[in-house]
């Protein structure tokens, strides 16, 4: 493996002091003594994403604001999905957080002996988490552990213990991937350490990162993501506290110029999987001599 001085010159426009340089090392030293030589690159144009409610949710949250619905394909269109091995399933939240994927459990259940499915199920109480369990391969959790940033990202009317009971009702009966979108108040960063030594308390079965994407029409529109070294100091600290958990960073983030140098650091940071990589995350994987593995379905699918 080339020195790390080395590397680093291959990621353009950054200048890093010697504290990261020093967590960076042992990010990679942590994942070499843990995991195979290889890294896997998913480009999921064989998950279909499918919303159950349209482009409706009563929350209209400050990073979202149903945005992302829109790109999705609503249930009552979806025919034809032989093009498709695997659904990510969402939808709008209701006005206490839940996604509405019991209404729609007949239509799931159908789906699923023929395709993997993929939830994002926001809460769930312990009944709830149950019958998911008939209808899910898998559940990615947004796990959200600070009170005022639910309050004023997601408007919602709870705590972060909400959040942490929903989370274990789901590890009881399948398995979740819990998904923290780093920067997700406005660009800062200061609760998502906090959620991973909870996550390091609760157990993980494997960890999702995504970043905070500025995006017109909603009430964050105006503010700038986190700096790339800013979200690499917490995937960092992911690693060294999961020493022996899959990482992945997942497909929102910004794109252009800013992947360009997250995605060769996160690699250097010892993810395991990478959405839809730049192509200096490519290189840094050629640099490190790691095999390369392609996926086709979103990260929280195998």
């Amino acid at each position: 493996m080339e020195q790390l001085e080395t590397l680093l010159s291959a990621v353009p426009s950054i200048s890093i002091d010697n504290s990261l340089k020093t967590k960076l090392r042992e990010a990679l030293k942590v994942r070499h003594n843990n995991f195979p030589k290889e890294i896997q690159f998913d480009y999921p144009n064989r998950t279909l994403p499918v919303t159950l409610t349209g482009s409706d949710c009563s929350l209209k949250c400050a990073h979202c604001g149903g945005h992302y619905l829109k790109g999705m394909k609503p249930l009552k269109e979806l025919k034809d999905r032989e093009n498709f091995s695997s659904c990510l399933i969402s939808g709008g939240c209701s006005v206490d957080g839940k996604v509405p994927i019991l209404a729609f459990a007949d239509e799931l259940t159908k789906i699923k002996k023929e395709k993997a499915i993929n939830l994002h199920s926001g809460l769930v109480d312990e009944e709830g988490a149950k019958r998911l369990a008939s209808i899910a391969d898998v559940v990615s959790f947004d796990f959200i552990y600070h009170d005022e940033v639910i309050k004023r990202v997601y408007k919602l009317d709870k705590t972060k213990e909400d959040y942490v009971n929903s989370y274990s009702a789901l590890k009881k009966h399948l398995k979740v991937v819990p998904h923290i979108c780093i920067g997700l108040y406005k660009g800062e960063i200061f609760w998502e350490y906090q959620a991973l030594e909870k996550l390091k308390e609760l157990g993980v079965d494997a960890l999702s990162f995504i970043v905070f994407v500025p995006t017109k029409g909603t009430e964050f529109a105006n503010e700038k993501p986190p700096s790339p070294l800013e979200v690499i100091d917490v995937i960092i600290k992911a690693r060294l506290l999961f020493p022996t958990t899959p990482i992945y960073l997942g497909c929102m983030r910004p794109k252009g110029s800013y992947r360009n140098i997250l995605d060769p650091l996160a690699v250097l940071s010892g993810v395991n999987k990478l959405v839809i990589p730049a192509p200096k995350g490519r290189e840094m994987a050629e640099k490190l001599g790691l095999t390369i593995k392609r996926g086709s379905e979103c990260c929280g699918l195998d």
